[in-house]
């Protein structure tokens, strides 16, 4: 690494003197992004190692072009369509004796004989086929199309469906019926006719089973379930399906109006439920045996803790207080169920996981409530599921952290847990005790395992809560080793052979970018720079991470703070606080920032005379499960306590004039705006908040329930976190900024909360609408428009 950096000094030393760029300006910082360079996303190494693909996105469109770059270095080649048509795929999969690979291109399998080179197309079809994977002998190949799992021969195909499953009820399926039985009995020739006709079946039946070309028998798995997810084995022996009711009701819809479109019509669009207006649809477990024939329902009843009521104290307040105001219809719907039930946890990891010879399987599970989260293996004998591990959160199970698989004997799990307290990796041999494979007041995320199933290579945050690097650890346990130094590791994919990393890094100014480095650490290369000349010849201010103090026993908050170069001030500053999104995020890091935009406007407040402090308040990704889960009940409480405390540091350490200190942020940072000035008025001299969550009611189940549990269950939880039961406190300017066509968090909350401003006779409050914008802007025009009004609040209150 210390060669790469005496290269990049290099350059900059004999690089062309270039004049000095403009100010910034708002309408530069706000443009399309395209003048910045675009990220490079998606890095996949080719079959046989000595390449790597990436995609960038096309100036201009949404398109993304394909490139392609030797792995040791050079020049990187932008593929045209004839040569992206021949490019190695993506999901790249080997046999276990790297005699094939298989992967994926432009929505086909293909397979490779890494012998001769010969490469056979396994499907041309419309639909988009997914997940290959071999057998253990590496004779088969299985890859899947939506829920519908199929199976090659590697000598030589053809195409197979492994299983045909039909949302109906069996054809065959007789009932007793007394009249049929009686002509049964009294008509020899009925029965002779019935003899006969259930011979031919049989023998029908028994070709099929005995001829592997034909098509394999339908499993009838009831009108009444539809099919939400399978699995199938690598041998093909065995498939998990997952279902769930079809006539269950996902509730009543709320609707958003697009009122600038093609066809000069009003239109509206259907979004989504609002939180506890019906819960995620329980799922069930189905094993099929596609040897046999025979199907099996995998009871959940028996996992531990299924039984209890993690809410029961909360339900029994709630109950009481509903009875005792008459509303015993209500009290008798909140009745805790004598099984909770489970869905399959596979939305941000594989729900199922097989071993490579297909003999165990594990699958995820968590129970609706989000209290508990199983990983049990299926005893394929018994056809019962055998819990392996269960993590227990009385607030909820993160939605990250969940990753898990099995160890090259297929006989061990691998998982992550948040259960000391922070994402560690763990291994588990079935049935057996648990050894931490990684400990430490740290997160550690993305294992993967090398192809010899030695050595785990984590992506951690060890050597300080903001820094992100690669590190290998044994499979058996042991010290991490650090094999990167980027600070900002965004994303990395191990080499066919094992050796090799292919790491997407960077910087607070740099966005994302494709380098290489040995598995030890040594033979660095950096293969791209997307930047665009303009953008690189802008000075940026650094942003200074520091530590803010706890006044609350948080301990560190940890805060990016953007100010001159000079600290030094006659006079009082102002400045601003930005609050970041999605509660549950870090921005409070090395790498690019989502905020990319943000950050720049921070850059042309510090021009004007401003300081800028980004904080990673309670319930921030990144500082374990204690600090993530601070605000369990209690939204916007431990995060405006934080925000204060922010505040006090500017004062105290930046020269800040307490009374000039703006804030603002989006989503949940534009929520935050909104308790910062509802809860404290006063504090804060102006807000503008972003696509607000104003009304915790009305926003989606996943994400509210996880926090504050269903509204019918604790309304006091919503009313404690909700910004429009403080609405009468509004005392300082708001402006407030939202997209109408914003299918996360609706407009509807802005408009409800406007509305309640005006009841109130409130003054000093603004509301700008954006008709073609959804949660996150994506139009140059309406970014500038968004932070001119933003700017403008602040030089009209703040004094700058």
């Amino acid at each position: 690494m210390r060669v790469l950096a005496a290269a990049l000094l290099t350059i900059l030393a004999t690089a062309p003197a270039f004049a000095a760029p403009p100010p910034l300006d708002m309408e530069t910082i706000m443009a399309d992004p395209d003048w910045i360079g675009a990220p490079v996303e998606d890095a996949y190494w080719s079959v046989d190692g000595t390449q790597l693909y990436y995609s960038l996105k096309h100036d201009g469109t949404p398109v993304r072009d394909l490139y392609r770059v030797a792995a040791t270095g050079g020049t990187p080649v932008q593929l045209d369509p004839k040569a992206a048509a021949g490019a190695d795929g993506t999901k790249l999969v080997f046999d276990r004796e790297h005699r094939h690979a298989a992967f994926i291109r432009h929505g086909d399998i293909f397979l490779r004989d890494l012998g001769t080179g010969a490469t056979v197309q396994v499907t041309r079809s419309a639909a988009k086929e997914r997940d290959p994977h071999f057998s253990l002998d590496g004779r088969l190949l299985s890859f899947r199309s939506g829920n519908a799992w199929f199976t090659y021969a590697v000598a030589g195909g053809p195409v197979t469906p492994a299983a045909l499953l039909e949302e109906k009820d069996d054809p065959k399926a007789t009932k007793s019926d007394d009249l049929k039985d009686d002509q049964q009995a009294i008509f020899k020739t009925l029965r002779s006719l019935r003899a006969d006709d259930d011979a031919m079946k049989a023998d029908a039946e028994a070709l099929a089973a005995a001829d592997p070309g034909q098509a394999p028998q339908p499993f009838w798995l009831g009108k009444n379930v539809t099919v939400t997810d399978t699995s199938l084995s690598p041998d093909g022996r065995w498939m998990l399906v997952v279902t769930q009711a079809k006539d269950a009701d996902g509730g009543k819809i709320a609707d958003l109006t697009h009122y600038v479109t093609d066809s000069g019509y009003a239109e509206a669009e259907a979004t989504r439920a609002y939180v506890g207006r019906n819960d995620p649809a329980p799922q069930s477990l189905r094993l099929l045996d596609l040897r046999a024939h025979t199907s099996f329902e995998l009871d959940t009843a028996k996992l531990p803790g299924i039984g209890e009521d993690p809410l029961a104290e909360l339900r029994a307040k709630t109950v009481a207080a509903l009875r005792k105001d008459g509303k015993g219809d209500r009290a008798d719907a909140l009745a805790a169920p004598k099984v909770r039930p489970v869905i399959v946890n596979g939305e941000y990891s594989p729900g199922i996981v097989w071993s490579d010879d297909g003999h165990n399987v594990a699958v995820q599970l968590r129970a609706i409530d989000n209290k508990d989260r199983w990983i049990a293996s299926v005893d394929f004998d018994r056809h019962a599921l055998v819990s392996q591990h269960r993590l227990t959160d009385k607030a909820w199970i993160n939605w990250d952290g969940n990753d898990f698989g099995w160890l090259r004997d297929g006989r061990t799990l691998w998982y992550l847990s948040e259960e000391s307290g922070f994402a560690q990796l763990y291994t588990r041999p079935l049935g057996g005790k648990a050894t931490a494979i990684t400990s430490g007041r740290f997160e550690t995320d993305h294992p993967v395992l090398s192809p010899d199933g030695s050595t785990f290579f984590v992506r951690t945050n060890q050597v300080a809560p903001y820094s992100y690097d690669i590190y290998s650890v044994p499979a058996t346990g042991g010290a991490l080793t650090r094999i990167t130094r980027f600070e900002g590791l965004d994303d990395f994919a191990l080499s066919p052979d094992g050796r090799s990393l292919a790491v997407l890094h960077s910087s607070s100014y740099v966005p994302s970018q494709l380098a290489t480095i040995g598995v030890d650490g040594s033979a660095a290369r950096e293969l791209t720079d997307t930047r665009k000349a303009a953008y690189k010849a802008r000075e940026w201010v650094a942003p200074k991470i520091v530590q803010v103090p706890s006044s609350h026993g948080a301990g560190t908050i940890w805060a990016k703070f953007y100010g001159p170069a000079d600290s030094s001030a006659a006079a009082l500053r102002p400045a601003v606080i930005f609050v970041h999104g999605a509660g549950y995020l870090q921005n409070v890091h090395l790498s690019y920032p989502a905020y990319f935009r943000e950050q720049m406007f921070h850059n042309l407040l510090v021009q004007r005379g401003y300081v800028v402090i980004d904080m990673d308040y309670r319930a921030s990704k990144g500082y374990g499960r204690d600090w993530r889960t601070a605000i369990y009940r209690n939204m916007g409480h431990p995060e405006l306590e934080d925000l204060l405390d922010g505040k006090a540091w500017l004062v105290k350490n930046q020269h800040v004039d307490p009374k000039r200190v703006g804030i603002y942020g989006g989503s949940y940072g534009g929520f935050m705006t909104l308790m910062a000035l509802l809860r404290a008025p006063g504090e804060f001299a102006a807000g503008a908040a972003l696509r607000p969550v104003t009304d915790w009611t009305s926003y989606n189940h996943e994400y509210s329930a996880n926090i504050l549990n269903d509204p019918q269950l604790d309304p006091e939880a919503y009313a404690t976190s909700s910004p429009i039961m403080y609405a009468d406190k509004l005392s300082d300017p708001l402006l407030m900024e939202h997209g109408l066509i914003d299918d996360n968090v609706l407009a509807s909350d802005t408009v409800r909360l406007y509305q309640r401003f005006i009841e109130l006779h409130k003054k000093n409050f603004w509301m700008s609408l954006y008709p073609l914008e959804r949660h996150g802007f994506v139009h140059a025009d309406s970014w500038y428009d968004e932070y001119r009004r933003i700017d403008e609040l602040f030089q009209q209150n703040l004094g700058k």
